[in-house]
């Protein structure tokens, strides 16, 4: 065992116990980073000096009893969108790449307050968009379980640090999947709060009704410890909630008997059959458990696919126009290509989407009126092998990560198993709006029920 076997909340224990000093489990994990970024190019920019200074003050709080959360001490990364004063935010792109931030973005200062340990700035797709793209400035994160395998994104380090054994939690946004498909794909817990949830003040935007801040994690219950720390109100953000915020461990290991949980058929159209076969046998695991499965009806998935792809385009290209104006070379040939579809778009079309988006929220909240939580998958295969990228003026198939953003529900992954071949598979469990405790104590009992805690990270060293 490793100290990356250890949850958030045994990492706490230890650390109040003083059996370990956050000094000691930083540079532990610096040297993992270091070490492990030779294969998997998960981290673009490593801090050791910052984290250190970090770690020293944790344990100088430790030694005074100043308890300052459940992250206190520990280390974790964040996607290179959020903003960390005195560092570039890159995005992953030629033209961020000296962008130095002058103020912490909101979830880091959280973090920061909370004794936290930031120890780098992980790979993302360039503006959280499109990818893997090779011709950026920085290559792209590999997936531990093969590296013949991509790791998704766009919260691509995240997950690859986290598979990889370096860390227990990172930050990732989620767009339209990028939280959950890297997660899916690279066998970690991948949690898209409810939309207004956690505040996005500081991190840099690629759609603003689409946006969520969440994190990666190893484990359910650490991404319930991780929302602790993340979840709440900030004035400062438009878009963030004045709604109160529970203790998200609260539920975990509270019996399911006598949920409701409804599997959304039509949003597992394009589900492979080893994928098919995995949510049955969670419906399976869960009745036998004492809830009620039952199958529901939503909108068609290429509804959402519909809608979120026009919202995104278009208000990405808006946030990106003065460059593709006059720096369109120095964006990845990927992303140039896919933001300037949203100039095609007109203001007509994207009113008509908004009022189409409110009728699918509407149509998803009548569901959750019978039911508790929706379960379906989170992609529609296991992690795809490295092929020539898709060209991105053709419209992709729709995500089945893409209706949750549409509608603003609290959505996760959780690995279940591994498929013939190897490689992890995941299911998606969707909440009511604000319900994350509900959803991450369901969450944990597939997590438990599958026997995904017994299987072992990746040896991606041999």
């Amino acid at each position: 065992m490793t100290l990356a076997d250890l949850s958030l909340r045994s990492l706490g224990t230890k650390l109040r116990a003083r059996e370990i000093s956050s000094v000691e489990l930083t540079r532990w994990t610096l040297d993992k980073a270091e070490a492990s970024n030779r294969a998997l190019d998960a981290f673009i920019r490593i801090l050791p000096e910052n984290a250190l200074a970090a770690a020293e003050k944790a344990d100088r709080d430790f030694a005074a009893g100043i308890d300052r959360g459940p992250m206190q001490g520990i280390p974790y990364g964040a996607k290179d969108l959020f903003d960390v004063a005195g560092l570039p935010t890159t995005c992953h792109s030629k033209i961020h790449k000296d962008a130095v931030a002058t103020r912490d973005a909101a979830v880091i200062e959280k973090l920061s307050m909370g004794g936290a340990v930031l120890v780098g700035k992980m790979a993302t797709h360039e503006y959280a968009l499109y990818g893997p793209d090779v011709q950026l400035p920085f290559p792209p994160a590999r997936n531990p379980w093969n590296f013949e395998r991509i790791t998704g994104g766009s919260s691509s380090g995240s997950a690859s640090a986290i598979a990889g054994g370096v860390l227990r939690m990172a930050l990732g946004t989620d767009t339209g999947g990028s939280i959950r498909t890297p997660s899916s794909w690279s066998g970690t817990v991948g949690l898209k709060p409810t939309f207004g949830r956690v505040s996005r003040r500081g991190c840099f935007p690629l759609s603003w009704s689409l946006d969520h801040c969440g994190a990666l994690t190893r484990t359910v219950e650490d991404a319930a410890v991780a929302l602790n720390v993340l979840a709440g109100f900030d004035p400062l953000d438009d878009d963030c909630a004045d709604v109160p915020v529970s203790d998200y461990t609260s539920g975990l290991g509270h019996s399911v008997k006598g949920m409701k949980i409804g599997i959304a058929r039509s949003l597992l159209v394009t589900a492979s059959d080893e994928v098919l076969a995995g949510i049955e046998r969670v419906a399976d695991l869960l009745r036998h458990s004492g809830a009620e499965v039952f199958d529901v009806e939503t909108p068609p998935l290429a509804w959402f696919g519909t809608i979120i792809r026009a919202l995104l385009l278009t208000e990405g290209h808006h946030i990106h126009e003065a460059n593709l104006r006059s720096r369109v070379h120095d964006f990845g040939p990927l992303s140039a290509r896919r933001l300037a579809l949203g100039a095609a778009y007109t203001a007509t079309d994207y009113l008509a989407c908004l009022k189409v988006r409110r009728m699918l929220a509407q149509r998803v909240s009548a569901v959750f009126s019978g039911c508790d939580i929706l379960l379906c998958a989170t992609t529609a295969n296991a992690a795809p092998r490295y092929s020539p990228v898709p060209d991105p003026f053709n419209p992709q198939g729709p995500s089945m990560t893409n209706p949750f953003n549409v509608t603003g529900n609290p959505a996760i992954s959780v690995p279940v198993g591994l498929n013939s071949e190897g490689m992890p598979l995941s299911v998606q469990l969707i909440g009511k709006l604000f319900d994350e405790k509900t959803l991450l104590q369901v969450a944990q009992e597939v997590e438990t029920l599958s026997g995904w805690t017994e299987i072992a990270l990746p040896d991606y060293t041999a």
